[in-house]
């Protein structure tokens, strides 16, 4: 059963919304802007209502993955399992060649459903992204001081652990999606994180 939740979580992480979004306006979003399958490129190359519709869905992606765990087990470990799942799923998504977004979205919407008081957090760092369209800015203000709130509303080390190691894992997505970006796109100018 461990095995089956960890693969629904990450055939919901793969669930490309970014692309479908651009695809219902005839734009494949892996082919513009910084080529990237994430709700910033969506904000740029298909538009803010389009961005916006991309952000609530990766978000929820990652909240119904940690939903369906905790309704299927008990295990602390599983559902942390999982969620990092749906967020490996928004990173390589299986439906679309195994190329997708960095993961912040999906990942916050795990640590929305683990930790509840992050929805301030969320609130606080949605302004300057929807102003910037800077996700790097966007993890920094969501995830840099998670973990304080994790231990100011008593959660557990394990969770305090969790709330550190998967913005870490976005992170190290950063880096890796954006080292392997076709020479086009690098040089195009229009890199923005």
């Amino acid at each position: 059963m461990e095995a089956v939740l960890i693969i629904i979580g990450y055939l919901l992480g793969s669930i490309p919304s970014a692309y479908i979004a651009g695809r219902f306006k005839g734009i494949d979003i892996r082919r513009v802007g910084d080529g990237n399958v994430g709700a910033a490129n969506a904000f740029r190359e298909v538009g803010p209502i389009a961005g916006l519709l991309v952000i609530l869905v990766d978000v929820f992606k990652g909240v119904g993955a940690i939903f369906v765990a905790q309704a299927f087990t008990g295990s602390h470990l599983i559902v942390f399992l999982v969620g990092i799942a749906a967020v490996t799923g928004h990173v390589w998504p299986v439906y679309i060649g195994f190329k997708g977004g960095r993961g912040e979205a999906t990942a916050g919407g795990v640590l929305v459903a683990l930790i509840p008081p992050m929805l301030i957090l969320l609130a606080i760092a949605f302004v300057p992204f929807i102003l910037t369209r800077n996700t790097m800015l966007l993890g920094a203000i969501l995830f840099a001081p998670l973990w304080l709130v994790v231990w100011i509303t008593g959660g557990s080390l394990a969770l305090i652990a969790f709330s550190v190691g998967l913005p870490c894992m976005v992170g190290l997505t950063h880096f890796l999606t954006t080292r392997h970006l076709p020479a086009h796109l690098k040089k195009s100018g229009r890199l923005m994180h």
